[in-house]
């Protein structure tokens, strides 16, 4: 392996950035790409998603979302990904998708501050997320709505993602999350469906007798798997770590194990605010999971080390104000129960 002299390595300057010069987001994330540290990360990160919204292989698309970013008013943000085209699978937390119905039902989020007197939240029924607040009564509210779709609905088994699909029919925002994913048929699904209020709704609806419906966790795992196989190339986006993005990595393995060859993410960005040394998957880096088969050799990857609630709109709206995305078709799933009986190009 040829060693590099000094002015090879010395061969390509940072640009200054000229603020004068930018008039939208995406003047600001190209000149990002020739800065340092993050925002450089941030510019490359925008490089490599156009590239896997322009690759003629047409990858499918999987976005993990974890971190609060619906009370942290990314909620439409979210939805626009959905409706443009830019993602074709959602897996998220619970609270994000809850709070999505949540709003959808015509609640709020309200400004507040980390600073304030959390006692006396709680004898107002406040919750409180960080510097955001919520209405306890109307989450009860929500919850009980919930619980009642359970009631309603046809007592068998249930994939997160049948479920989801049928809250997005149950509401008629059109800035929601699930009502647009509903509409667009882009699947969305949520491993720990339990650990939210979305689980609470769905406890009193179980507590009330053996009539009842069930989700089945380990439906989620194999269709999600079918997703994966049937895509001949395919690239990921986490915002945040925790479940959702194990949840995606783990896909190719199980895809191996169910007998398909050796397909690792070919794209793959991350925006998040933990880091590796820790040893837990929310900061671990794609070269990691690279030992695991999960990230292809080759892929084109980077993660962006910054606040999601920041990093994620930036990068999003560069995006949008591009063309890359312009001529993507949507992908066609046809479902028959727990059976992905066709994955195609559509119009």
């Amino acid at each position: 392996m040829k060693v590099p002299g000094k002015n090879e390595l010395l061969s390509e300057k940072v640009k200054y950035l000229d603020l004068e010069k930018i008039r939208t987001i995406r003047d600001l994330l190209i000149a990002f790409q020739h800065t340092s540290i993050q925002s450089r990360n941030l510019g490359k990160a925008l490089s490599i998603y156009e590239r896997m919204l322009s690759d003629q292989a047409r990858p499918t698309i999987f976005m993990g979302l974890a971190g609060p970013m619906v009370p942290g008013g990314m909620r439409k943000v979210i939805r626009d990904m959905i409706e443009h085209g830019l993602i074709d699978v959602l897996v998220s937390t619970g609270a994000n998708l809850y709070q999505d119905f949540y709003v959808g039902r015509g609640f709020s989020h309200y400004i507040g501050s980390p600073n304030m007197d959390d006692l006396l939240l709680r004898k107002y029924f406040i919750d409180r997320i960080y510097d955001t607040l919520v209405d306890e009564e109307k989450f009860r509210e929500t919850d009980d709505a919930i619980g009642r779709i359970g009631d309603r609905l046809e007592k068998k088994e249930y994939s997160s993602r049948e479920f989801l699909e049928i809250l997005g029919k149950n509401i008629s925002d059109k800035n929601s999350i699930l009502y647009t994913a509903a509409k667009k048929h882009v699947p969305v699904f949520c491993p720990a469906l339990n650990d939210s209020s979305i689980g609470i709704g769905l406890t009193k609806h179980y507590s009330k007798g053996k009539d009842r419906i069930i989700i089945n966790p380990i439906r989620d795992n194999y269709e999600l798997a079918q997703i994966k196989m049937q895509s001949k190339s395919a690239g990921v986006i986490y915002i945040g770590g925790g479940t959702p993005k194990n949840y995606i990595q783990q896909m190719e393995v199980i895809s191996e194990i169910l007998g398909a060859d050796e397909n690792g993410y070919r794209y793959a960005i991350q925006i998040t605010t933990d880091t590796p040394q820790w040893g837990g998957l929310s900061g671990c880096t794609f070269e990691e999971a690279q030992s695991w088969g999960k990230i292809h050799k080759e892929a084109d990857k980077i993660q962006v080390t910054i606040e999601s609630t920041v990093g994620m709109p930036l990068l999003v709206g560069a995006v949008l104000q591009g063309r890359s995305f312009r001529k993507r078709k949507p992908l066609n799933m046809r479902w028959n129960n727990d059976k992905l009986e066709g994955l195609k190009k559509g119009k």
